[in-house]
């Protein structure tokens, strides 16, 4: 029997480990027909929110954005998504982009269909247009070495543009590959594992991480990690981009 005491969850100051065996459902107003777990939030002191949904039969969501865009990932299975009328079917690896003031439904849905989505309160700029709805499978598109380092490769699944004020890029990394250095920066990142294992050090802390687990960084928590076993290890992951260091 299993202690049920034990988890490999840690949630500090500037960071947290969140995985699986320590969910608990919450109800999401216009979200019907599913389960939804919120990894990451303001509570925790984190200025995104990351949800983890899986829809049953009949699944259904429905909202409006508001402030916050939303960034919607399919990991497993098939929906369709309609966005402000404009629609598409979506089915693993693809994604859409909901920016400010749009209306969404996700319906026709394969049951046990999970998605991955990351919110962010919107920073307009006053030189660029609000970003538009953007569909993407990331499937088509490029995986590039990073730092010139062929076990490392990045996909970014948005476009590099200062209309955007969010980053979405899947980091594939070979067996034995790691970051070159240990990262210091402004960015707060939100990630879900979606293959392999490795070992991510936060804040000088050592977590071995796998497929299904979340992690969250405050800007400045210091970051390294790197992958073990026999297949890639690959995580998607948000982070705040292209706007003023500061708030005044």
């Amino acid at each position: 029997m299993e202690i049920s005491a034990l988890t490999r969850s840690v949630v500090k100051k500037n960071h947290a480990v969140i995985s699986p065996d320590g969910y608990v459902n919450s109800t999401v107003p216009g979200w019907a027909n599913c389960t939804v777990n919120v990894i990451i939030n303001e509570q925790m002191g984190a200025r995104l929110c990351q949800t983890l949904i899986t829809l049953q039969k009949d699944g259904n969501l429905a909202g409006s954005t508001n402030q916050s865009q939303i960034f919607f990932y399919v990991i497993e299975g098939k929906c369709k998504a309609t966005i402000s009328g404009q629609s598409k079917v979506l089915t693993n690896g693809q994604f859409v982009y909901v920016p400010i003031q749009k209306e969404y439904v996700f319906d026709e849905v394969t049951p046990g269909t999970t998605m991955l989505t990351f919110h962010k309160v919107y920073e307009p700029l006053q030189e660029t247009p609000v970003p538009q709805t953007l569909f993407g499978d990331a499937a088509h598109i490029p995986a590039n070495e990073y730092l010139n380092d062929p076990a490392l490769r990045l996909q970014v699944l948005l476009p590099d543009n200062l209309s955007f004020d969010m980053a979405v890029n899947i980091f594939t990394y070979d067996p034995g590959g790691h970051l070159p250095f240990v990262e210091t920066h402004i960015m707060e990142h939100g990630l879900l594992y979606l293959q392999g294992q490795g070992v991510y050090m936060l804040d000088h802390q050592w977590y071995p991480i796998k497929k299904g687990d979340s992690i969250w960084m405050a800007p400045y928590c210091q970051q390294w990690f790197t992958a073990m076993g026999k297949e890639p290890a690959v995580y998607i992951y948000y982070k705040n981009v292209n706007r003023f260091p500061t708030v005044v």
